[in-house]
């Protein structure tokens, strides 16, 4: 029985190896691929070892840095106004159909559940927002469609309030007094923090990384580009500009490298992410567990 314990032991730390080295051999090939230089790239492709170091790609972006600290900039306040609102909502609606007490509780779940499954459309969303919420070429472009809330967080999240938090101390709460509003602000959201550091971690991460409302609502306000709809259109410009040999840029003497700079995008787009991830990371797994299994 023992011996069999130990196998399954070795097996399972050979496989977790290999997902380890799944993640970080990417990454590593990311970083070493930005610090290779053109002509190593064009000549060798990618390697995990840069074979001729340059930071071509890095000069390149160099001369965009204006652009790309205000993008940055709106990335920041986009991720931290969305992902605020994002879980306050998420909150708001969790909460109510955690309580067995509610009117219609199995069918607003349900209509949550719904909006997994089925949608209006892109078509649909795109007029509804341009036309009647009138958000094209403002700021709220990068805030409501799509991002604003989701069912999954929802369901996890009033998972979480129904399995995680003993019923009997909301009901100690409603017998001394205490309202729906102060049972929640003062009971529910301290014993609830790995649930919502968990939904603030996916929504932060799904507001950093979208572009897809930039790129449909910002049509005239390129000033209001968040970082990843700047780094898109800087590729799109190291194309252009790397197949028109009669461009200014060229003829300025500036290298345009169109392959390494695909990394050094990925890397500046990254770096934010990774720095933030470890201080999250306890109460992320801690809630995805809690809130996705029980129930």
């Amino acid at each position: 029985m023992a011996l069999a314990g130990k196998k399954f032991s070795i097996f399972a730390n050979i496989i977790l190896v290999l997902l380890c080295l799944s993640c970080i051999l990417p990454l590593l090939l990311l970083v070493s691929s930005s610090v290779t230089s053109e002509a190593a790239l064009n000549r060798n492709g990618y390697a995990f070892w840069p074979a001729e170091f340059g930071l071509d790609a890095y000069k390149y972006l160099w001369h965009s840095r204006a652009q790309i600290a205000r993008a940055y900039g709106m990335t920041f306040m986009a991720t931290l106004c969305g992902t605020s609102l994002n879980v306050a909502l998420t909150t708001l609606l969790a909460y109510p159909l955690s309580r067995r007490t509610l009117p219609g509780r199995n069918f607003f779940s349900f209509m949550v559940f719904f909006t997994l499954l089925f949608n209006g459309g892109m078509i649909p969303s795109y007029l509804t927002w341009t036309q009647m919420f009138h958000i094209k070429d403002t700021f709220w472009a990068l805030i409501f469609p799509n991002l604003l809330m989701n069912g999954f967080g929802v369901i996890v999240m009033r998972t979480y309030f129904s399995t995680s938090i003993p019923y009997e101390i909301l009901e100690a709460a409603r017998i001394d007094g205490a309202g729906e509003t102060k049972t929640l602000l003062s009971i529910v959201l301290p014993l609830s923090k790995p649930i919502l550091s968990t939904t603030a971690l996916l929504s932060g991460l799904a507001y950093w990384n979208d572009w897809i409302n930039g790129l449909y609502y910002l049509v005239k306000r390129t000033d209001l580009y968040t970082i990843q709809n700047l780094l898109n259109r800087l590729i799109a410009s190291a194309d252009f500009i790397s197949n028109n040999a009669a461009n200014s840029a060229i003829t300025a003497g500036i290298t345009v490298p169109s392959v390494g700079v695909r990394m050094a995008i990925a890397v500046i787009a990254l770096v934010p992410v990774m720095a933030v991830y470890p201080f999250l990371q306890k109460g992320f797994v801690k809630g995805i567990v809690i809130g996705g299994v029980k129930g």
